[in-house]
């Protein structure tokens, strides 16, 4: 049995790790909860933005901080754009997991194609700086990444809750024509919900780029705890995504102390069954 300290490490970091996961899946969840388009290429567009961060701070010299400047609002447009193409070719649920999977693959193989398979590490000065509380080591830029993601998971909740744009996205994920007969412009509203989603990846993107080691085949390794936090969240409840990331890395990091690393995905795929069996509505 590990000592309590280690297991508060654990428990930190888990927690942490949890808030990156949160923020991957802050996008998905709007995206698929309240667009009812399943968009898988959020993956690629996050991994996309991680490889754009490291390309600019080491090839042009520009601050993480400033490259995610630039990336987050050309991910809005690009956002946009990819909803653009959705909405012409009248896109379903089913049809935009198909859809998105292919242009995960695409982007990744453009992504190896430029930067190759080689693993790259973005190395900052403060890529090693922790804060200590008493005998725990609290990173750096994983408290700033998780700290990121629930101010961003908080604005998102705000805004859907209060203003006439989230209100009004809600309720035509609710019922489409009853929202349309009282003048709510879906359409346009669903392209600045893309827009939205895709620079959360970007967000994302630019603190993978800091904290993790970078290979085309990350997509994947996101592909199913991320779909598990975000069903365990609910779909389209920013704050649900946030904690159920939380719960979830957590739920890994104590799993990888106290057994093997291999029991981390039994531990989160293990919640999220036990979830739906207990509530098969949950979603």
């Amino acid at each position: 049995m590990p000592s309590l300290t280690l297991l508060g490490q654990a428990l930190v970091s888990g927690v942490l790790a949890g808030g990156i996961y949160g923020l991957l899946a802050l996008g998905l969840s709007l995206s698929w909860g309240l667009l009812r388009l399943v968009n898988l290429a959020h993956f690629a567009l996050a991994l996309l933005g991680a490889y754009l961060t490291y390309q600019l701070g080491t090839a042009l010299h520009l601050s993480p901080w400033l490259a995610a400047a630039v990336i987050v609002p050309a991910f809005f447009l690009l956002g946009c754009g990819l909803h653009a193409v959705f909405a012409y070719f009248r896109v379903t649920e089913f049809t935009s997991l198909l859809v998105t999977f292919g242009l995960t693959v695409i982007l990744e193989s453009l992504i190896q194609w430029f930067w190759t398979a080689d693993y790259r590490r973005y190395e900052t000065p403060y890529a090693t700086a922790s804060l200590r509380v008493g005998p725990l080591f609290i990173p750096t830029l994983e408290m700033l990444a998780c700290l990121t993601a629930a101010v961003l998971a908080l604005a998102t909740w705000a805004w859907l809750r209060f203003s006439y744009v989230g209100k009004a996205l809600r309720a035509s994920a609710e019922d489409p024509a009853m929202a349309a007969a009282f003048g709510v412009n879906h359409r346009r509203q669903a392209f600045l919900l893309s827009g939205v989603s895709a620079a959360y990846a970007g967000v994302a993107g630019a603190f993978i780029a800091l904290i993790s080691t970078l290979a085309p085949a990350q997509i994947w390794a996101w592909l199913g705890v991320v779909f598990a936090v975000v069903i365990i969240g609910r779909l389209g409840n920013p704050l649900g995504a946030l904690l159920a990331g939380m719960l979830i890395g957590a739920s890994e990091s104590i799993a990888m102390a106290i057994f093997a690393p291999a029991w981390a995905p039994v531990v989160s795929f293990s919640v999220l069954i036990g979830i739906l069996l207990w509530d098969p509505e949950w979603l």
